[in-house]
């Protein structure tokens, strides 16, 4: 029990001090320092290639989407006001950018594409892969607020404030997009 209190401070210490350490690198981007931005974009990479892959479920559509988020973050750094929602600020970027992606590819295509998963070799991702067509059959409005809750613990607020909307609709949403889910997954078997 002692051990556990320990550990939870030890972690408590670290997170305080990467969150200086993020804030500080946010500083130093927004008065001009690339190093910082890069660092920056560093401690986010894995997360921002994982959630545009998670919309898209193609390495070169979420490679492009990832780079014009980090595109798009450098450009206007200078316009994020406060440095605790910087996470929320560059996801809502991605976002916008999966959605300009589906805007563009829908102009261009008669037909819809088949979605697919790439060449990926995680058994964890086979297991799933009932649970993720279904996600990937939502609309988006719930795809969207399934996918920050569940797979990046964003809180009610953060995922509002990326969606611009109020917080009893993300509530609605997350909970219509449940049902949904429940429903496809309960057809299948």
């Amino acid at each position: 029990m002692i051990e556990d209190s320990v550990i939870k401070m030890i972690n408590s210490s670290n997170q305080t001090k990467d969150r200086y350490k993020e804030y500080e690198l946010l500083e130093k981007a927004q008065k001009g320092s690339d190093n910082a931005f890069e660092e920056l974009i560093n401690i986010y990479k894995e997360y921002l290639y994982k959630m545009s892959f998670l919309y898209v479920k193609n390495e070169h559509d979420a490679l492009d989407i990832y780079q014009e988020t980090v595109y798009k973050a450098y450009i206007n750094i200078h316009k994020l006001k406060n440095y605790r929602f910087f996470k929320t600020w560059i996801t809502k970027i991605l976002i916008n950018n999966v959605k300009l992606k589906q805007r563009h590819d829908n102009k261009f295509t008669d037909q819809k594409l088949d979605n697919y998963i790439g060449e990926i070799s995680y058994s964890s991702l086979e297991e799933k892969i009932d649970l993720y067509d279904a996600i990937d059959s939502l609309n988006d409005k719930y795809k969207t607020s399934i996918i920050l809750q569940y797979f990046h613990d964003f809180s009610i607020s953060q995922i509002s404030e990326i969606m611009d909307c109020n917080e009893n609709t993300v509530k609605s949403y997350i909970r219509r997009a449940k049902k949904k889910l429940y429903d496809l997954l309960k057809e299948e078997k």
